[in-house]
């Protein structure tokens, strides 16, 4: 069950707020009191209330709104129990001076905006002393361990219990709550209205993660960057997961470079079966694989990883994901051919930048590089026995094909491109890594030019439909994805 939270300054924008959830299918809100600006009325939010409700009046020191003092806000909790709430949210110190009454259930917290304590058991255990019928425990995380430390908590509990790490790194504990036997988890009314660090909008929770439906025996499958918001990866996953009606889902995992090696030794506590690898992670991951496919060996990168027992498997669908995206501006003949007599031009020389250099490499082609860090470049093209240029130089090169594999032209930097237009040619392939917006400045100029080319969602709904592969043994939805990548960038968003 989610719960939506609703932080409003006036009664009728919270019970409208209210009236409208329910009619979503909401099974339970919690109106946050001390938002109200105006002389509190709890008969005007609890009458005729439309689904349960947990009311909250969280002080400031606990991240709310609170400004009254501290009997006055004691004041309201004990008047909406006797008012029949469903829920009532009890601070751990003055839950003991606040006691039980009538129906209203009893929600025991604790709230540390500084970290994520390690005492956690101890607070917990001090909490179920306190006659809770839910024990609720919010931390600040800075680090992916924190998260398994909860949920380890949750899963153990004797009481009913939700475990939330705050803050973008503690993503996960919102999201598998559920699995770990959370009776509930939070989430905000919409995204850019979120009460607390790292909190999820209520349709991203239902229709992408579709956490009403996760539960012991679901799947886990995610991606590991920093930072990870931007990825899209979550999207395109959990999208196909739901088509094939599949008990896995797909979740963000903000993994900082120096606490790798700590979150691949603790996946299997989280159920991880499979992991999507984005930077700063592609090359370093290499050091904690068991075993690794001969494309990941050869251009020293992988972006797919499967717990297979034991085992750590490594892959890289960075190469085939864009040899079919470039193979789509070919006749059917000429797909899959060797490249030979024509020039490349690969812009970058990060981890997407290796595989695809090995690529075109593959199929004969005579490949160059130049990114904005020359040394990287260097070391490349010395690995793939290829050309390289300074990037200052880089239009001095007449390719046939050319590559933007750096985030030249990624929203918000909508006017940057990688190279102008002058030196674009009619019949060129002009192939495109950056997805957000799909036409970018260089799709756009190399259209116009008369370019054959090929967008960043192309390459990147194909990378994923292989993992989706690697992940289930289906072949992945490329059509589905593609439309939900699009519109995810579109006008219409998921999470409105």
């Amino acid at each position: 069950m989610i719960c939506v939270c609703i932080g409003r300054g006036r009664h009728k924008h919270t019970i409208a707020e209210h009236r409208y959830l329910a009619e979503q299918g909401v099974q339970l809100v919690e109106l946050r009191v001390d938002y109200i600006r105006t002389r509190l009325s709890l008969k005007r939010l609890l009458a005729d209330r439309p689904c349960p409700c947990i009311i909250t009046c969280r002080r400031q020191q606990d991240g709310g709104q609170w400004s009254d003092n501290e009997d006055a806000r004691q004041m309201v909790l004990r008047t909406a129990i006797v008012e029949g709430a469903d829920y009532i949210d009890l601070e751990e110190d003055i839950a003991g001076g606040i006691p039980r009454y009538g129906k209203t259930k009893r929600i025991i917290s604790y709230h540390n905006f500084r970290d994520t304590p390690d005492d956690l058991y101890e607070i917990h255990q001090r909490m179920c002393k306190l006659d809770p019928d839910i024990v609720k425990l919010a931390t600040l995380t800075h680090r992916p361990s924190d998260n398994v430390r909860m949920l380890r908590l949750v899963k153990d509990a004797q009481v009913p219990t939700i475990g939330i790490c705050m803050g973008e790194i503690g993503t996960p504990t919102r999201i598998l709550g559920g699995k770990f036997g959370a009776p509930f988890t939070y989430a905000a009314f919409h995204p850019d209205r979120t009460l607390a660090p790292g909190q999820v909008g209520y349709t991203q929770m239902r229709d992408i993660y579709r956490y009403d439906s996760i539960g012991p025996d679901t799947e886990v499958y995610g991606v590991i960057a920093d930072p990870v918001a931007q990825s899209m990866n979550p999207l395109l996953h959990n999208v196909a997961f739901g088509e094939a009606c599949l008990n896995k889902v797909f979740v963000p995992f903000r993994v900082p470079r120096d606490e790798l090696a700590e979150f691949i030794r603790e996946c299997p506590e989280l159920d991880i079966k499979g992991l999507a690898v984005e930077i700063p992670h592609k090359d370093d991951v290499l050091k904690h694989l068991s075993k690794a496919d001969g494309i990941v060996r050869n251009i020293g990168a992988a972006n797919t990883i499967l717990f297979e027992g034991r085992e750590v498997v490594g892959y890289n669908t960075d190469f085939r994901g864009f040899q079919d995206a470039m193979d789509t501006v070919f006749h059917e003949e000429e797909r899959g051919r060797p490249l030979v007599g024509r020039v490349a031009l690969v812009l970058g020389a990060g981890g997407i930048s290796k595989a695809i250099a090995h690529s075109l490499k593959r199929r004969d082609a005579d490949v160059v590089l130049a990114s904005r860090t020359h040394e990287r470049a260097l070391v490349l093209a010395d690995k793939l026995r290829c050309r390289t240029v300074q990037w200052y130089e880089r239009t001095k090169i007449e390719p046939d094909i050319l590559v933007n594999a750096t985030p030249l032209g990624m929203h918000p930097n909508v006017d940057e491109s990688p190279i102008d237009a002058k030196y674009l040619r009619r019949g060129m392939i002009v192939i495109e890594t950056v997805y957000n917006p799909e036409q970018t400045l260089l799709i756009k100029t190399a259209r116009e030019v008369g370019c054959r080319v090929v967008t960043g969602i192309e390459v990147a709904v194909r990378n994923a439909a292989m993992q989706f592969e690697h992940f289930t043994g289906q072949p992945g939805p490329v059509e589905l994805m593609r439309t939900a990548l699009k519109r995810a960038i579109g006008p219409a968003k998921w999470n409105e």
